[in-house]
């Protein structure tokens, strides 16, 4: 198939397209058999080639997705597609495009400021506190550290026991730990951090130096060390949800006499790294992924998904108990994501397809580690995930019945019992 062919609307080996009016409607078949199409106008088009005054319509954006699936779906049968069918270095980007019904309908939430209800109180420029207003969050302070002249936020609970860092994952901040805090806080010192660039810590432009020279799981690592030197001041376990599982075997490897224990929830697979690429398919990816991020086409993607009923789609899709995902959860996603500088940090990070793979570092991590896993999670498939099992370090693959992409906030009485097991197992006195 002559994908170029294909973006234009015209024929190619198994692609071909039909003028009509103003608008182009473009097919792809596969065998002889029309599998997916879609209708574009002109000026979408115009978006499809990269120019930044184009419109293109949330609609068209489905569609495309569509025929990018298609493209992979026989791949012996299909030789270039325009996009990979994952598309965002947790593999989330164009899955969240994949939009299924299955939320009930709920109310809209109500926004608030983008600070949520808080309160300064007096405090030192480097480590400000909040009292928070939420009364699910009794007990747990949220601070604010300086680190490299950027403002981190983090929040803490606990005042004796192991200390525990906990890691979000993408899109996400440390207020997805907050069924956890409460109930770990009882006998542990619980800090949950927001990583560089996500939350309530600064999101510096990444226009400022190289492609994904900021916002990558080496620096990362580095925040997360610097915090438990300058905060935690002590040997730590960390505890990771999706991409923040990549930043904390990194961080293991940085400094393993640190760290006294991984636990790995529902890790990243990373189906997008360049290594993992099909490669008639790597530069595509690579011209798609410029066009996101130097041009206004990724910010109009974002702009349609930063919404409520997006982001309540969206945690729908990789949640498999709907009930969980509630008008508080959609907010604590969402209002981060709205402040300035948000929508640069994401493109820049969807476009990121080298670092580290998992299956790269277990080898050499040197503490013992747990991996859970929620078996019904549709992004990153358990299948998949059980090699990870196998490595020495690995103490135990703890499958996590009925549960989707993030057990700790849709699962909490599952995952806290197994944060305290294996802490437990690894605090000597």
């Amino acid at each position: 198939m002559d994908v170029e062919a294909l973006a234009r609307g015209e024929g190619g080996v198994d692609g071909g397209g039909a003028e009509g009016g103003s608008n182009t409607t473009h097919f792809l078949k596969q065998g002889g058999v029309v599998v997916s199409g879609f209708s574009a106008s002109n000026a979408e088009k115009n978006a499809l080639h990269g120019r930044p005054d184009a419109q293109i319509s949330w609609t068209t954006w489905l569609k495309l997705e569509q025929v990018s699936m298609a493209c992979f779906a026989c791949p012996a049968q299909t030789t270039s597609c325009l996009f990979p069918p994952r598309l965002s270095l947790d593999g989330h980007f164009y899955r969240s495009l994949r939009i299924r019904h299955r939320c009930k309908k709920r109310p809209s939430i109500t926004k608030r400021d983008a600070t949520g209800s808080v309160a300064f109180s007096s405090a030192s420029a480097s480590d400000a506190v909040l009292s928070c207003a939420s009364s699910s969050t009794i007990g747990v302070e949220t601070r604010f550290w300086k680190w490299q002249n950027y403002t981190i936020r983090y929040q803490v609970a606990g005042d004796t026991g192991p200390a525990l860092i906990l890691i979000h994952g993408f899109g996400a901040n440390c207020d997805h730990w907050r069924k956890n805090i409460p109930v770990l806080a009882s006998q542990h010192r619980v800090f949950a951090i927001d990583l560089l660039g996500y939350g309530y810590s600064d999101k510096p432009s990444p226009s400022a130096a190289p492609p994904n020279s900021i916002y990558n799981f080496e620096n990362w690592a580095n925040q997360v060390l610097a915090f438990r030197s300058d905060i935690v001041k002590d040997r730590a376990f960390l505890i990771c949800n999706s991409v923040g599982g990549i930043v904390g075997l990194q961080a293991g490897l940085y400094d393993s006499d640190s760290i006294r224990g991984l636990m790995l929830l529902n890790i990243s697979l990373r189906m997008l790294h360049i290594k993992k690429q099909q490669w008639f398919a790597r530069p595509f990816v690579r011209t798609f992924q410029n066009l996101l991020r130097d041009t206004d086409l990724g910010k109009r993607f974002f702009q349609a998904v930063a919404t409520s009923q997006s982001v309540k789609k969206i945690l729908c899709e990789c949640y498999h108990d709907d009930s969980a995902v509630t008008d508080e959860l959609v907010e604590k996603i969402l209002l981060p994501g709205l402040q300035p500088g948000a929508v640069d940090v994401f493109l820049d990070f969807i476009c990121y397809s080298g670092g580290p793979l998992p299956e790269e570092m277990l080898p050499n991590i040197k503490c013992p580690v747990l991996i859970g896993w929620g078996e019904k999670d549709p992004w990153e498939p358990i299948e998949l995930g059980r090699v990870y099992g196998t490595y020495s370090c690995v103490e135990e693959f703890r499958v996590l019945p009925n549960v989707g992409h993030c057990p700790q906030d849709e699962a909490p009485h599952l995952v806290n019992p197994l944060i305290e097991n294996f802490v437990s197992r690894h605090t000597m006195y």
